[in-house]
């Protein structure tokens, strides 16, 4: 594959991921496999976004019915989850900075959990 040795490559993967490829749950293991052969891939830099529950603001919406109505529901919800388990929800807005933060100045690991993608997009390392 040619590509440009100076590119950086996000990938969005999820949280729960299986970066080790034997786990049980299949949607994981390709995710995992996935990320590795990216890992391997002569790239200036490979950054791997694992969000776990994305909060979808500035009227973005899902393409999948059941996605837009868990949505709706669960709106009134996510203040209380981000208070709850603060390393469990993301905004599209915090992972959009973050994926820019990755390409402008690089993040000191390859693998970014909701903790990792809330630090780069509030500018913290």
């Amino acid at each position: 594959m040619n590509h440009n040795p100076d590119m950086t490559f996000i990938y969005v993967s999820g949280s729960g991921t299986d970066s080790s490829e034997c786990g049980k749950t299949m949607w994981a293991r390709i995710k995992g496999k996935t990320e590795n052969a990216l890992l391997k891939m002569d790239f200036k830099a490979v950054y791997l976004f694992r969000p776990a529950i994305i909060q979808p603001l500035d009227g973005i919406q899902s393409k999948t019915k059941s996605y837009r109505l868990f949505y709706t529901i669960m709106k009134p919800f996510f203040p209380i989850f981000k208070f709850v388990v603060p390393n469990s929800i993301l905004t599209t807005r915090s992972i959009g900075i973050a994926m820019l933060n990755a390409v402008r100045r690089g993040y000191s690991t390859n693998i970014l959990e909701v903790k990792d993608i809330v630090k780069l997009s509030n500018n913290v390392e």
